[in-house]
């Protein structure tokens, strides 16, 4: 049993420096919007609706898509919207506001990376559950496959110190269907080779790197570039 806690020990501490990142949250709670403009003014002074900030480690990025349409094109077919990847990143340039609801209170809240890890993990929000069923949001991500530079969303004082801040997507989970009955595609890059890899069950396939930008991606892991790796692209 000691010889297990050990390894179990030794497995988090791997994960841990492997993929925990931290960011500061920044937290202003909001009067309640059905109260009178002056007393909302009035209570924008008090302490408790003054903007706090804590440091959180984490070990993935929850990315939001925006609201899908429910409108449909002249050929009545549902139209499937776009974003780029940078668009939903700016979740974490430490100046995009995002209102949080509770049962009872309003917050604001906004999010400034302060430490990149090695492999970064981004979560795309398909999914919400509503008290009658699961919606999933179809909305394509548009991302490159190579060369993701996040020195931006850094507050200024760790980019003097983040040499690296640019990532290589190294996998690529996929959700098709729906939320129900939907099922998953991995696709993977070989390091040895360079080539990409779409695994479903037990049936292995190539393929090419701009055909994965199509796909409704749902989970993708990014690797850091070291210097060497650096200089190599740049050669």
């Amino acid at each position: 049993i000691l010889l297990i806690c050990v390894l179990l020990s030794v497995c988090a501490a791997i994960v841990t420096d492997v993929f925990q990142g931290s960011m500061r949250i920044f937290t202003k709670k909001l009067p309640h919007p059905d109260l009178p403009a002056e007393e909302k003014e009035q209570l924008l002074h008090n302490d408790e609706y003054q903007e706090t900030m804590v440091e959180s480690t984490f070990m993935y990025l929850t990315l939001d898509l925006p609201t899908a349409p429910l409108y449909k094109d002249e050929k009545e077919q549902l139209i499937i919207p776009q974003v780029p990847l940078f668009n939903i990143l700016a979740k974490f340039n430490g100046i995009t506001e995002k209102e949080y609801k509770t049962y009872k209170e309003n917050f604001l809240k906004r999010f400034q990376l302060t430490k990149l890890p090695p492999y970064l993990i981004f979560c795309i929000k398909r999914f919400t559950k509503n008290n009658f069923f699961v919606e999933k949001n179809p909305t394509i991500v548009n991302f490159p496959i190579t060369n993701v530079d996040l020195r931006e969303y850094l507050s200024e004082e760790v980019q003097a110190v983040h040499k690296n801040t640019t990532y290589d997507l190294i996998a690529n989970i996929v959700h098709d269907g729906k939320p129900s009955e939907g099922s998953y595609r991995i696709h993977v890059l070989h390091h040895g080779t360079g080539k990409w890899y779409e695994l479903q069950d037990l049936q292995v396939t190539d393929i090419l790197p701009q055909m994965i930008t199509l796909s409704e991606a749902y989970i993708q892991i990014w690797k850091r570039r070291d210097n060497d790796e650096t200089n190599q692209q740049g050669a």
